[in-house]
């Protein structure tokens, strides 16, 4: 009797085991074929799909997909599987006006919405400074911080993310050759006559970099707007003309030139230029320590007197045997790596989206996106036609879409989507915040997405000389009627 008993209690649990070993199979196979997007759909059929995460300021408005809304996503903040193809997206929150967008959605990938931003129907103005003496300001790239300009040498530093607005005054006399000095005994600002360019701040915003114009000479002058007295007026100090300066890292210790088309390094603490990095520059573009650039031999564009060097991994090759060469290199690695060549001078870009960095080539109205890793492999490569020619790019928020701009034409190189949309602007245009653009119009503040989706118009009577900026998710700033205005975001 012991042993029958001892053998059904084995098989028991041999049984046991192997069905619990099959359930182990089993549940890691759907959930392999899940994380790869397959799913029944209500005909209990097998297909592969996609997924959307989406989220919003402020959080928790409704979501709508297809006109329908859904137990599975019925807010912001969250993600849902969806089937391959298109969709369209509408979300609404009461109070606040609406958001939407046509997405595709991808077999087995992720397509994120992140940046929808609704805002409050009935929002809270107040003017907070009176800005009469200014005529024009500049807004930091977090947008925390602003630096009203006039034209005397008393300008005045703003921190936009307090509650309460104080000044604070910044003498620039020493600073710029464009302040003719004042009498001695006088007590007023002297005068500022130059025409600001350029002003591009860092991301700690401690320091504004400018390009300054006055008569035909231009000079580059790197603010310091904690500690004036630091600031440095760069072509004086090196004695240089420099066609073009980059701010490298966060603090501005380090910037990237271009001198007689030549690029440089220059170290601020050491007040040291370094040596030619690469010659006949035509364009350059950084990602913390990388440096993606084009040459040219042309005449027109860059110095012919002399030819790069640069190394590829098979072997050495002069920039003089092609017009036109696209590179690639890491401050302090003394190799530079050609990537390719092309029939004319390129515009070059690079950037780091979700883990992959991609350079980007744009030569005339065709764009070419590589992932850096496999930049010659065909098939990784991504391939765009614009009806027009760039004249500038810019990377946006997280590597997610390039700007293309040329005048009031625009293109955005959605990275997400795969895909170019095409638009224009009424003006000039800046940033409202990461992911969205402004314009000013006769008064008009309208602001759109970065693909220029969801025109919307916020307020009138606003002054197209300054600039545009929400602060903190809090409060949206404009300058109307010699004011500083600001408007509350979010309802109190």
């Amino acid at each position: 009797m012991y042993s029958v008993n001892t053998k059904k209690q084995s098989a028991r649990v041999i049984i046991s085991e192997a069905i619990m070993f099959i359930a182990v199979i089993v549940t890691v196979v759907i959930l392999v074929l899940l994380v790869s997007g397959y799913w029944l759909n209500e005909n209990l059929q097998v297909e592969r799909n996609g997924m959307l995460q989406i989220s919003s300021f402020p959080t928790g408005a409704d979501v709508e997909i297809d006109g329908e809304t859904s137990s599975w996503l019925e807010r912001t903040n969250s993600s849902k599987i969806l089937s391959s193809g298109e969709h369209s997206v509408t979300l609404t929150k009461d109070g606040y006006d609406s958001w939407s967008k046509t997405i595709n959605i991808s077999e087995g990938l992720l397509y994120r919405l992140h940046y929808p931003r609704l805002f409050l129907n009935q929002r809270e103005i107040s003017p907070v400074l009176d800005t009469a003496k200014y005529t024009s300001a500049t807004i930091s790239a977090n947008h925390n911080v602003a630096l009203l300009i006039n034209n005397t040498t008393e300008w005045a530093y703003l921190n936009l993310d307090a509650d309460d607005l104080k000044p604070r005054s910044l003498d620039i006399s020493k600073i710029f050759t464009t302040t003719p000095a004042t009498d001695a005994d006088s007590s007023a600002p002297g005068l500022f006559t130059g025409t600001i360019l350029q002003a591009d701040w860092d991301v700690d915003a401690s320091h504004v970099l400018f390009q300054v114009k006055n008569d035909d000479a231009i000079e580059w002058v790197l603010l310091d707007v904690d500690n004036i007295d630091k600031s440095i007026n760069l072509t004086r100090e090196f004695g240089a003309n420099f066609s073009r300066i980059e701010i490298l890292d966060n603090n501005s210790n380090n910037l990237l030139a271009i001198q007689d088309h030549n690029l440089r390094k220059i170290d601020i603490s050491s007040r040291l230029i370094s040596a030619i990095l690469v010659e006949n520059v035509f364009d350059f573009d950084h990602y913390h320590n990388e440096i993606v650039f084009s040459t040219t031999n042309n005449a027109n564009t860059a110095s012919t007197s002399d030819t790069t060097s640069i190394t590829d991994t098979a072997h050495s090759v002069d920039a003089a045997d092609s017009i036109n060469t696209v590179g690639y290199f890491k401050l302090g690695d003394s190799n530079l790596t050609k990537l390719t060549t092309t029939a004319t001078p390129a515009k070059v870009a690079i950037s780091k989206f979700y883990d992959s960095k991609y350079i980007t080539i744009i030569e005339g109205q065709n764009i070419s996106v590589h992932p850096k890793d496999s930049f010659n492999e065909p098939d990784s490569v991504s391939k765009y036609t614009l009806t027009f020619t760039p004249e500038s790019v810019e990377v946006g928020h997280g590597g997610e879409f390039l700007l293309l701009t040329a005048g009031h034409q625009l293109a955005t190189l959605d990275m997400e989507a795969k895909l170019t949309l095409e638009w224009t602007i009424e003006n000039d245009f800046g940033w409202l915040d990461q992911d969205m653009l402004y314009t000013v119009a006769d008064g008009e503040l309208i602001v759109y997405d970065f693909d220029g989706l969801n025109r919307r118009v916020l307020a009138h009577d606003v002054s197209g000389n300054f600039p545009v900026a929400i602060t903190s998710d809090k409060w949206l700033y404009y300058f109307s009627n010699h004011n500083l205005v600001r408007e509350w975001l979010i309802s109190r």
